[in-house]
């Protein structure tokens, strides 16, 4: 079964930078679709970035549009989140999982459509 595994989250100031990375175990990677998402204290839980199995195709939310990617590198079984100009209101537990569709050229950053869940990371923007 594919477990997911999410690293990289850090205390960082206000406009500094973040890298997350999800890894993979116990199954290939390059069947899913993987996605990014978040939630913050007393929030729901939000779709911010999916990647498709392939890698060609994303989907990112409106609110990290232009300060965050993603990226996957299907050798190591890794995807990538890449978080600039960091805002206190991206605070939250981010979390890396794998689609069921694993289609080739799209994804959903609806959460319905994901199986496999890694445990989190803790980013925190503070000053």
């Amino acid at each position: 079964q594919l477990q997911l595994a999410e690293s990289g989250g850090d205390l960082v100031s206000p406009g500094g930078s973040l890298r997350l990375t999800c890894s993979a175990s116990g199954y290939s990677m390059i069947y899913y679709g993987i996605g990014w998402f978040r939630q913050a204290p007393g929030k729901e839980l939000e779709g911010i970035y999916c990647i498709s199995s392939s890698g060609a195709g994303t989907n990112s939310a409106d609110s990290v549009k232009g300060r965050f990617t993603i990226s996957r590198d299907t050798t190591e079984s890794k995807v990538y989140l890449e978080m600039n100009s960091l805002k206190p209101e991206d605070t939250a537990i981010y979390y890396c999982a794998a689609d069921v569709l694993g289609l080739d050229n799209s994804c959903d950053l609806d959460r319905k459509e994901y199986k496999y869940w890694g445990q989190g990371t803790q980013v925190t923007v503070s000053s």
